[in-house]
């Protein structure tokens, strides 16, 4: 079986569980305790959280950095409620340990606002192309034309979802 027989069995499987349990295997619930930067959250029982498939500029480092951080702050501050969804296609946990999550709060998909507003850009690790991988280039296809926070921000900044987004130092 080729990789995408591979990809549609495991999601056949992640459905076919998901059915006999009655809610979504994918899924959990958390409470955020802090932003750490514009990509990653501290949750209130210790477990840190990255937002798969998109990269926010370093804080205190690169431009657009320290705002990024205040965007995500701002849809998520302490005491928020969240909703965090696994990807299928996508490691669990990082390098760091930290849960590789989409996250949503409030019925929105975080991941997909800090894109669309320009706080942070695709970044599609390894080539992989997960759940949000259509919709989050296109975000940032837009947010880059119509100049939206680091693409009006950073001339620095290129759209290469392939790469880490690099803006340029502050």
């Amino acid at each position: 079986m080729g990789p995408d027989g591979l990809r549609v069995a495991a999601l056949l499987a992640v459905l076919l569980c998901t059915a006999c349990s009655g809610s979504p295997t994918p899924a959990g619930t958390a409470t955020v305790d802090s932003v750490r930067d514009g990509d990653t959250i501290l949750l209130d029982d210790g477990r840190r959280v990255r937002l798969v498939q998109i990269d926010a500029p370093e804080l205190g480092v690169e431009c657009w950095g320290d705002e990024a951080a205040d965007a995500l702050e701002r849809l998520a501050p302490p005491g928020t409620a969240l909703r965090l969804e696994s990807d299928p296609w996508i490691d669990d946990v990082d390098r760091y340990g930290r849960l590789l999550r989409y996250v949503h709060a409030g019925g929105r998909n975080l991941t997909l606002e800090l894109v669309r507003i320009g706080a942070a850009a695709p970044y599609l690790y390894r080539g992989e192309r997960g759940l949000y991988a259509r919709r989050l280039i296109a975000a940032a296809r837009k947010a880059r034309s119509e100049r939206r926070g680091l693409w009006g921000a950073c001339p620095r900044a290129r759209f290469r979802p392939e790469r880490q987004v690099a803006t340029g130092a502050v």
